[in-house]
């Protein structure tokens, strides 16, 4: 998204011209992989599914609006501040956990979102470049609205997923079976989008003269398959606290490897908030861990 190749008629400034493109390559290559592997699993790829199509078309909506505002982001914002910015989502997701499934939170938890959220905003405040222009602060209000919009709706996704584990029963919809229902509604949207926009053939035509951009779009949709399956792997053999010690570690490697590749510089003020984000979340992590390990003593009967 930030890469410039060859300009074309239909995107004069080299950019990769549709980032609704890049989320429907990805849900190309996840509706494939999921097909075969819920066919390997369940003997059939819809017959065997408790829950139908249908129910999985908001949580996909909201899936595709947060992968396009993601995608669109980056034309905006740097990589480490939209990685930090994500790491408020904490805020979202107990937003919409209140409003769809009545969800209560202690106050120690709204404590540490605060936190966070001021974490984010003195990372956001020290990767700003300093102009004062319109245009900058144009770019500025438009990367904050598209990584809010990503925030808000991921968080509907994660919350409406959990509703359908509930809603069908979590030992009859696997998640491959929500991975399959998730991505078949979303390349159906995808697809509608691009052709009624155009963007198809803008996007053809633009691969025709920079045919780099598709090995981009096929690498990205690797890695955002295989990372879909890898998640749902480590969730079922180790369970969500290590899954998310993971992911908090994932996102720091992730800014230090952008500010080494790119050239993303991180003011002092910057590394500070981020510090802040960072240390919220791994002493969350700590705290449900030693909770899971002494619930597990608690259920583990005693010897002799």
């Amino acid at each position: 998204m930030t890469s410039t190749f060859t300009p074309t008629e239909g995107a004069p400034d080299g950019k990769f011209p549709s980032a609704a493109f890049v989320v429907f390559s990805n849900r190309l290559l996840a509706v494939i992989v999921a097909m075969i592997v819920v066919k390997v699993r369940h003997g059939a790829v819809f017959a065997n599914n408790t829950a139908p199509l249908l129910s999985f078309t908001p949580s996909a909506l909201s899936n595709t609006i947060s992968s396009w505002s993601q995608y669109k982001a980056l034309e905006y914002v740097s990589f480490p501040e939209q990685t930090v910015f994500k790491s408020s989502k904490i805020i979202a997701v107990m937003l919409m956990g209140k409003v769809l499934q009545g969800k209560s939170y202690p106050w120690s938890k709204y404590m540490e979102a605060a936190i966070i959220s001021f974490g984010v905003f003195l990372f956001s405040y020290a990767s700003k470049k300093g102009g004062d222009d319109e245009e900058d602060h144009q770019t500025q209000v438009m990367g904050l609205i598209m990584l809010i919009t990503y925030v808000a709706f991921d968080s509907f996704t994660s919350q409406y997923q959990d509703k359908i584990y509930k809603q069908y029963g979590r030992d009859k919809v696997d998640p491959f079976q929500m991975m399959l229902g998730i991505n078949v509604s979303a390349i159906c949207m995808t697809t509608f989008g691009l052709i009624v926009s155009g963007d198809f053939l803008v996007v053809w035509r633009f691969l025709l003269v920079n045919p780099s951009a598709l090995w981009y779009n096929i690498l990205t949709a690797i890695t955002s398959a295989s990372g879909q399956i890898s998640i749902f792997y480590t969730i079922q053999q180790f369970g969500p606290i290590v899954f998310t010690i993971i992911m908090t570690v994932r996102q720091m490697i992730s800014i230090c490897i952008s500010a080494v590749v790119f050239g993303h510089s991180i003011p002092a003020l910057g590394l500070f908030g981020a510090s802040i984000v960072f240390g919220v979340l791994f002493n969350e992590i700590r705290r449900k861990y030693e909770a899971s390990k002494l619930k597990k003593a608690k259920s583990t009967p005693g010897e002799g």
